[in-house]
């Protein structure tokens, strides 16, 4: 089977709505610091480009999480693979992720650490696919862009572990 990549959003549309984002973040947090906890794998060329264009002080930590079930679809559990390093207790935590899609995984990140006492948690993601949400208790504050139901590739996004790597974000199809 061959597999194609059509771009959605170029890497010059990406690099503008992220400084939109940064400039957005930077207003709302004015004398705050930011905790940015960004969910492995697929957000970190996300979370890097709009940390540097966090204009607050910013600090990172890392997460990744599994949902595991039958084949494509998430049984609703959540699987910790890698912790936080640091306790978030006070702080203003923002997640950063790559694509929001059933929402499953990130309900129970968001309970988890809600538990911890951070001063407050809040949600930024590059691509949201709001057809595909199943629960109803995923508020996301932060939103790069609205993609449809398709499978989406680049800028972090994988298939099998390839296309992270492209600068863009891009539509994966199949043929032949």
């Amino acid at each position: 089977m061959k597999e194609s990549v059509q771009v959605l959003f170029s890497e010059e549309e990406v690099a503008a709505r992220i400084a939109e984002l940064g400039k957005q973040i930077s207003e709302e947090y004015a004398g705050r610091q930011v905790h940015m906890i960004c969910i492995l794998k697929g957000s970190v060329f996300f979370q890097c480009e709009l940390a540097k264009r966090i204009t607050v002080p910013v600090t990172m930590d890392f997460m990744s999480l599994s949902s595991y079930g039958s084949g494509t679809v998430s049984s609703g559990r959540v699987k910790i693979i890698k912790d936080l390093d640091d306790s978030i207790e006070g702080k203003d935590v923002l997640i950063i992720e790559d694509i929001i899609d059933t929402g499953h995984t990130l309900s129970h990140l968001l309970k988890t650490l809600a538990h911890r006492n951070p001063a407050s948690i809040r949600l930024c993601t590059l691509l949201d696919k709001p057809d595909r949400r199943v629960v109803d208790d995923v508020q996301v504050d932060y939103v790069g862009f609205v993609v449809p139901d398709v499978f989406v590739v680049g800028y972090g996004l994988d298939y099998d572990q390839k296309y992270r790597n492209l600068p863009y974000v891009g539509e994966l199809s199949f043929s032949g």
